[in-house]
């Protein structure tokens, strides 16, 4: 930020308030993941002109979910898009009031479900699936968010809940994703993708309980420990997926369809493709037929 502003004043056109808040040091580090996530953009952005095959679905993808970290991080980092919610849990005397930013939330509502659908697309499972996990992905991260907003220990009622709906979508991504991987050829980089993502997601309600939800950790070491997940899972698997798609039968895995839109290929031919001065054959003439002058 100092290549941008003399020094960072957000905190002070947009003052944290609460007893848990938003420090200087915190937001500086907001800003550096949200410029991590803007050039992430930009990278893939650039690399979305020259695409294997012409084939551009897991850019878009990965271009969308970074542009969105760039937004939710610099709102953040900003000290803005939060909430002062009254806390269940006290510690060290540090007072009730904790700064709750829902932007993480949103963030992570629409990440979440671009991972499990690329890597859904990897694999190779069903539509049906798909739609299944990333429904499972807003029941788990919705009940996080009700679940920072409530004031008692009936968070941790949420909590769980949103706990279960990870365990649910995990089994699936393994059990079917797996499955599915290895019967289309790519199960090595199936596993080492979902392995990744299984691994940090384990991470992100330890991270949650000791900071929204039970109040043990501070809002800049919470945003830290935030920060650095989020890095490690969009930006790691992100550029992860491209580089490893270049080696990937697109064929195989009936993703060829960003190139020429959405139509099917035909003995390996596409309809737009075929030759437009192709006229029908000639009718033979018969014996009865009479010249026309």
């Amino acid at each position: 930020m100092a290549i941008l502003f003399p020094r960072n004043d957000a905190l002070t056109v947009n003052p944290p308030a609460g007893n848990q808040y938003l420090t200087t040091n915190g937001s500086n580090w907001l800003f550096t993941v949200a410029t991590i996530f803007g050039l992430s953009t930009l990278v893939l952005y650039a690399l979305n002109f020259r695409p294997r095959g012409g084939e551009r679905f897991f850019h878009y993808l990965f271009i969308i979910a970074n542009f969105v970290g760039l937004i939710a991080y610099y709102a953040m980092a900003s000290d803005l898009a939060w909430s002062p919610v009254r806390q269940a849990n006290q510690v060290r005397r540090s007072g009730p009031i904790r700064q709750i930013f829902w932007a993480k939330y949103v963030f992570w509502v629409v990440v979440f479900p671009i991972i499990i659908t690329a890597l859904g697309i990897i694999s190779g499972i069903s539509w049906a699936t798909i739609i299944y996990n990333v429904a499972l992905s807003w029941v788990w991260i919705i009940a996080y968010l009700v679940a920072a907003y409530t004031a008692t220990n009936y968070k941790w009622g949420f909590f769980a809940f949103g706990t279960v709906a990870l365990l649910f979508l995990m089994v699936s991504m393994f059990l079917h994703g797996l499955r599915s991987a290895n019967r289309v050829g790519i199960k090595t980089d199936y596993l080492a993708l979902s392995s990744w993502l299984t691994l940090l997601w384990v991470l992100y309600p330890i991270a949650w309980a000791l900071s929204d939800g039970g109040n043990y950790i501070g809002v800049t070491p919470s945003f830290i420990w935030f920060g650095i997940l989020d890095i490690m899972l969009l930006t790691v698997i992100g550029f992860a997926v491209v580089v490893m798609s270049r080696r990937w039968d697109y064929g195989r895995l009936n993703i060829a369809f960003t190139q020429y839109g959405r139509v099917p290929a035909q003995a390996g031919t596409f309809p737009e493709k075929q030759a437009a001065t192709s006229v029908p054959a000639a009718t033979p003439a018969t014996g009865t037929e009479q010249a026309v002058v």
